[in-house]
């Protein structure tokens, strides 16, 4: 499948990973096209969000979006995005336009979450400004797991996830 360049409003769809025990949520900026296709986060193969996270959790890579869901789960994590819709040219986030935040205080309120953390400085920034003034929430910024983060390697991006993640 090819994907259209062009800017494009875009509405999400793909619900988020939470259960009453979730302690921490982990939110992205706006699923790209890759993860809308395929309904489930973080689903471009050169993405390095699931290696990143399963290794910073001492874990196996999960291979399935049961597996993936399952590891949040068990370390209490929860996975969402910012924005519940944007205008946006392909994945790019530095294209947003008209951003519209997702309930994210409504999914706080339904389960045991005291931390956010977000990847990349643009789904930081849009949450400082869109959510941040409702849930009193600082977040914390992970580095982004997209591939156009070339210059950070694989190992280093673990570092940093396993560094923030784990200091409770």
């Amino acid at each position: 499948m090819r994907y259209s360049f062009m800017m494009e409003h875009v509405i999400h769809t793909i619900p988020p990973i939470v259960s009453a025990e979730s302690e921490t949520l982990i939110l992205g900026t706006m699923p790209s096209p890759k993860s809308r296709e395929q309904a489930f986060y973080y689903a471009h193969p050169q993405n390095r969000f699931w290696p990143a996270l399963a290794l910073a959790l001492g874990e196996e890579r999960p291979a399935t979006i049961e597996e993936k869901t399952a590891l949040l789960l068990r370390h209490r994590l929860a996975l969402w995005d910012v924005l519940a819709s944007c205008e946006i040219t392909g994945a790019s986030d530095a294209s947003i336009k008209k951003p519209i935040a997702n309930d994210i205080p409504a999914l706080i309120a339904s389960s045991r979450i005291t931390r956010v953390l977000c990847t990349g400085a643009t789904s930081a920034r849009l949450y400082t400004r869109l959510v941040f003034p409702q849930t009193n929430i600082p977040c914390e910024i992970l580095p982004s797991p997209s591939a156009a983060n070339a210059r950070m390697r694989l190992e280093d991006l673990t570092r940093k996830y396993k560094l923030v993640i784990l200091s409770k």
